[in-house]
């Protein structure tokens, strides 16, 4: 069973940052593209960045690239991503998920965790 569990949510400044954590397993890693995705209340959930299982490699939508970092921790089975210079825009809930590859669609993830909050605000 592969699970996720997001945290490091919480509320900031604009033009602050913040850290959020997916905790998962060896297993997960071992054979899963993990994704981030936000979504706000009414709007589609958005595919946001994603780290390959295998090489490592990253992708970075567009309104996030050169701001938000993704990275992974294989000693502690974990995924974070790294957010700065956090704008009006940002504001979701932020989900990560896995699937067999990386992919911006939701449709193509194959498990996700229960999503942490992200509030900026002055």
């Amino acid at each position: 069973q592969v699970q996720l569990v997001e945290s490091g949510g919480g509320l900031v400044q604009p033009g602050g940052s913040l850290r959020l954590s997916c905790a998962t397993s060896k297993f997960t890693l071992d054979y899963y593209a993990i994704s981030w995705f936000r979504q706000v209340s009414g709007k589609e959930r958005e595919g946001i960045s994603c780290i390959h299982s295998a090489a490592g490699s990253t992708y970075y939508a567009d309104s996030v690239k050169e701001r938000f970092t993704i990275s992974r921790n294989n000693a502690n089975n974990m995924v974070f991503l790294q957010m700065t210079n956090l704008k009006p825009d940002d504001p979701a809930v932020y989900y990560c998920a896995a699937a067999g590859g990386c992919t911006s669609h939701a449709s193509g993830q194959d498990y996700w965790g229960k999503g942490t909050l992200v509030t900026v605000s002055s």
